[in-house]
């Protein structure tokens, strides 16, 4: 089943509705990241709440920006959108093992641990939108759900869901976010979260084959729905190259580039979000250090 977005709303204009696929791109960030199953679920899920946030965008040029900043052993879990869903993360920790939580489940909860929430939106204004809130559960979806509320003011419910296979792979991934607008009536609210209450996890419902135009209506049980015509085709995207590479060298001045040269007379940087390595020889970093401040 291909990654996918689909957007809907009420015909009534109460609430909007995003409901996502993203097995293949959870997969393309374990594959470079060689994450451990809490780490793959922990970033999953925040690299599908990044793919919906894309999703709703307004501009082209709009980005955001979700970071995780827990004091469990995880350690931070950054994901990065544009308005198309091209998205690149990384956790800091991949490597982390945990037992399952009493529920029998991955403790992302406990691998995120206690901390706070950056979300960062880059909307074209003249400076970026920073929310931040405390970490209410570490178990990404209820974190985000508690962001909407209180630094957006958006009534919303999250459902994320990644399915860990034995090889640390997915085997599924998606998730959905409900927004009541506001014209929504008082009772839409309790509707919405008594269904929720009674309906399977994400990761049941995809293992089942359901596509995401099928889970917005499930979501939705009860509300008229319009869903729009075009859908979102999210994907793990990195966007580093040589020129930032050699823009972040510049960046941290003359002195250190002075000692690197003096020193070790070469460098490696390394990209977080896709792991490739860049080298500059001494000769380039010369070249770098007569541009630098």
């Amino acid at each position: 089943m291909a990654d996918v977005i689909a957007r809907g709303n009420s015909m009534d204009g109460s609430i909007r509705v995003f409901a996502a696929v993203t097995t293949d791109l959870v997969n393309e960030a374990q594959r470079i990241h060689h994450t451990y199953p809490v780490a793959t679920a922990a970033l999953g899920r925040t690299l599908t709440i990044a793919a919906i946030m894309g999703a709703g965008m307004k501009n082209e040029s709009d980005t955001a920006t979700i970071q995780f900043k827990g004091d469990g052993p995880l350690g931070s879990i950054v994901a990065v959108t544009d308005s198309k869903s091209l998205v690149r993360g990384y956790v800091a920790n991949p490597y982390v093992d945990l037992p399952l939580n009493a529920q029998g489940k991955l403790d992302v909860g406990r691998g995120v641990g206690h901390g706070v929430l950056n979300v960062i939106q880059d909307l074209g204004l003249k400076e970026p939108y920073i929310g931040q809130v405390p970490i209410v559960s570490g178990e990404i979806a209820e974190d985000m759900t508690y962001y909407f509320a209180v630094s957006e003011q958006i009534p919303t419910a999250i459902g994320l869901g990644v399915l860990v296979d034995t090889d640390n792979t997915a085997v599924c991934a998606g998730g959905f976010m409900i927004q009541l607008m506001p014209e929504a009536a008082p009772e839409t609210a309790a509707r919405i979260e008594e269904h929720l209450k009674t309906m399977e996890p994400v990761t049941a419902l995809l293992q089942k084959g359901m596509h995401a135009e099928e889970l917005l209506f499930h979501v939705t049980e009860g509300f008229d729905m319009l869903m729009e015509n075009q859908t979102v085709t999210p994907a793990y995207r990195c966007k580093c190259s040589r020129e930032r590479m050699e823009r972040a060298l510049i960046s941290i001045g003359k002195k250190e580039l002075e000692e690197m040269i003096e020193e070790q007379g070469q460098a490696e940087l390394t990209c977080q979000f896709c792991d490739k390595k860049y080298q500059f020889n001494k000769e380039e970093l010369l070249a770098l250090y007569r541009q630098a401040q």
